[in-house]
């Protein structure tokens, strides 16, 4: 089908997809929209369209699924014409949410180098307990124990049960292993 007659063609289907958009929005405007997004999808899709098929019903069925998903968004927004909720919703400083990552970049050099592998390739990299086993060379029960035990250990440090020192080298070493596990 040339480029003429799909947009001769997609013209020819705006009075139904008016009268099917009304039917379904119950509201002029926004069927008039919803015609409109629907076209420009259409137009966009070109490709999508199997030549020899009915394009009004293909256009229906994008008119209709557009109308639903913006459906589902509306349901999920709040009305705050006076902007109380969005107020509630402000962002505190975030410099204790920075304090805490420090410590916890220095409490992770505290663990023993086992469990700090172990719970870096489960925690950070996101490998399966059975990928982090093969990449050790051990059973998965050891990983399983050793990241049992590094995250107990952690949770002491964090909450001042054990004391530790806290220091930029230890913060500067965990962070780099933080970052090449993510970046495996």
């Amino acid at each position: 089908m040339s480029n003429a007659q799909f947009k001769e063609d997609l013209v020819a289907s705006i009075p139904r997809l008016r009268a099917f958009a009304r039917s379904i929005s119950g509201n002029r405007d926004r069927a008039d929209d919803l015609v409109q997004e629907t076209l420009a999808k259409a137009i966009a899709n070109k490709d999508k369209f199997t030549e020899g098929t009915n394009l009004t019903a293909w256009l229906i069925t994008i008119l209709r699924n557009q109308y639903y998903s913006v459906g589902r968004k509306m349901q999920r927004e709040v009305a705050d014409p006076d902007g109380e909720h969005a107020a509630s919703l402000e962002s505190k400083p975030q410099q204790n949410g920075h304090l805490e990552m420090r410590d916890f970049l220095s409490a992770l050099q505290v663990l023993p180098d086992d469990q700090r592998e172990a719970l870096i390739l489960i925690g950070a990299s996101g490998f399966s307990y059975e990928e982090a086993a093969e990449i050790l060379g051990v059973k998965i029960g050891t990983v399983k124990s050793r990241v049992s035990r590094a995250r107990l250990r952690l949770e002491d440090l964090m909450n001042g049960v054990e004391h530790f020192e806290r220091s930029e080298l230890a913060i500067a070493e965990s962070a780099s292993m933080i970052n090449d596990a993510l970046t495996v």
